[in-house]
């Protein structure tokens, strides 16, 4: 059964919420690739939209939107995702993992693209101060 930690990034606010699914919620995610949106109500935003922007898989690899599939590949990269070079011309070869969503995926990184109403409250993790007055 599919289990992953899915990170939300909430653009408005700049903040990112954390959540772990499995069972039917985490299904939702099966054989989706960077790029789709779906519903929000599979990570407890019913009101929602959210697009899938990236993830990795359990030892790290990150996904790549250029590479196919759920494949593992070997690329020469130069920078973006995977690698960051730390001089000029730097070229270095990783393996990351292909665009689409599969079991051995452990993280997925969404975005919230369109919606009603407050993210944080949406997850409980409002305001603090006002608590305190």
């Amino acid at each position: 059964m599919a289990e992953f930690k899915v990170v939300i990034a909430d653009p408005e606010s700049g903040e990112t919420f954390q959540r772990e699914i499995d069972g039917q919620d985490a299904n939702r995610f099966l054989g989706r690739e960077i790029g789709d949106e779906i519903g929000g109500d599979a990570v407890g935003l019913s009101d929602h939209t959210i697009a899938i922007t990236g993830g990795s898989d359990e030892t790290g690899r990150p996904m790549r939107e250029d590479v196919s599939g759920t494949r593992l590949k070997e690329l020469l990269l130069e920078g973006g995702v995977g690698f960051d070079p730390s001089r000029d011309g730097e070229r270095k070869r990783i393996t990351v993992r292909g665009r689409e969503i599969d079991d051995d995926v452990a993280q997925i990184n969404v975005s919230v693209v369109d919606g009603e109403g407050d993210v944080a409250a949406a997850f409980g993790e409002g305001d603090d101060d006002a608590d305190e007055e």
